[in-house]
């Protein structure tokens, strides 16, 4: 069976963008998919949007960085592609009604894009976690009142999609969220105090940008995706944990009332959950990496050290304290980590300064204002601007 869809994919250029067009690339050499690219959305690897625009040949190519679309014109000169750049043209971009669309820029940029292409009744390939974090009751309810579906591509969340059965959800027990632990999951917590920008970066399992692996050093991730999942499959808080599994295999696991855990398994590469959203409820049929668990051997699981890794505890008060303050927590998170990122602060700093911002901003009451599916995308972008100044404030005592 052929699957036949109109494809957008915002974050073209980025790791989950890359992979989603080299698995549409299989998919089609294996004949098991036919796909018609609509629109590709880049920050500002011109070079590599370049290329996927020859390749792929959609209606409409978009740059972010608006100082870049000349360069862009010039190499797409002759293809007979448009090009576009700026917030306007993204929004074009993600409103054109393809029937699947993958979300995958990074950071709280992706939330306006998403809803935008919600609206449209699309099905949502959600692989950007901030559209959730700022405004995730918003983003479900938009996608529903459209006819269209959001569904999870990353692999924790995609793990529990595909083992979560819809007529027992009132039996489920827990929601297991596995982590790898990151770089640093030996680590004690006076040598991550010392960890360089490289260390950090360097994750032992997976392929990702640089954002998504300090994530991953400081188990930011892991907080995130708890509110996601939250989100995502109604679950309160207190039914959501987390567990160390450095070997990547299981993603995640859902446990019943009845004592059974289901999880689903697979090998740490994006594109099985990639190709999980593109052909669901079918599965598609592609060179798929192979999971031999006689070579893997073993599989561990450990809890989280919550000394070493507060950031679980902070994201779990978060998503209770509810509001605005998981969208609060997500930006300064994100200040946070550019601020590691330019060597300005050390590692432990990042979720101090979040831990900090969130305080400051509950101590004003600036966490209160709740959204509804009109006026998500405004108050969501006001809480951000807010946690950002804040947060600025506090690096500002840090790194002077």
């Amino acid at each position: 069976m052929t699957l036949r869809r109109t494809v957008t994919v915002l974050g073209s250029t980025g790791s989950v963008g890359v992979s989603t067009l080299d698995l549409l690339e299989q998919a089609v050499a294996h004949g098991s998919a036919e796909v018609e690219i609509v629109a590709l959305v880049a920050g500002r690897n011109v070079e590599k949007l370049a290329e996927q625009a020859l390749q792929w040949r959609p209606k409409l190519v978009v740059i972010q960085d608006e100082s870049l679309l000349d360069e862009l014109r010039a190499r797409l000169d002759g293809s007979g592609v448009r090009a576009a750049a700026g917030p306007e043209a993204v929004l074009e971009a993600a409103g054109m009604g393809a029937e699947w669309v993958m979300s995958a820029i990074v950071g709280a940029a992706g939330l306006a894009p998403t809803l935008a292409a919600a609206r449209t009744g699309a099905i949502i390939a959600l692989a950007n976690k901030e559209s959730l974090i700022c405004a995730g009751p918003a983003l479900l309810e938009t996608a529903r009142r459209a006819g269209g579906v959001v569904i999870p591509v990353d692999s924790e969340h995609s793990a529990i999609f595909q083992v979560l059965q819809p007529d027992c959800l009132e039996r489920v027990a827990r929601l297991i969220l596995t982590a790898s632990g990151g770089p640093f999951r030996s680590w004690t917590r006076e040598a991550m105090g010392r960890a360089t920008r490289e260390q950090a970066l360097a994750h032992p399992n997976w392929n990702m940008g640089a954002k998504i692996s300090i994530d991953s050093a400081t188990m930011m991730n892991k907080g995130l995706e708890m509110i996601e999942a939250a989100y995502l499959f109604s679950t309160p808080a207190d039914r959501i944990d987390v567990l160390i599994h450095p070997q990547s295999v299981i993603h995640s696991l859902v446990e019943y009332q009845d004592g059974s855990t289901l999880a689903q398994l697979g090998p740490p590469d994006m594109r099985t959950p990639i190709a999980c959203a593109y052909a669901w409820p079918d599965r598609l049929a592609w060179p798929a990496p192979g999971l031999d668990l006689g070579a893997v051997g073993s599989l561990t699981f450990e809890p989280p050290d919550p000394e070493r890794f507060p950031s679980i505890a902070l994201a779990r008060s978060a998503l209770t304290a509810g509001g605005m303050a998981p969208a609060a927590m997500n930006a300064a998170n994100e200040a946070a980590v550019a601020a590691f990122l330019d060597r300005r602060i050390g590692f432990l700093d990042i979720v101090a300064v979040v831990a900090e911002t969130l305080q400051r901003m509950d101590a004003v009451g600036e966490l209160d204002t709740g959204a509804n599916a009109d006026g998500a995308l405004e108050i969501a972008m006001t809480t951000d601007g807010s946690a950002r100044r804040v947060a600025a404030e506090v690096l500002a005592g840090l790194t002077h």
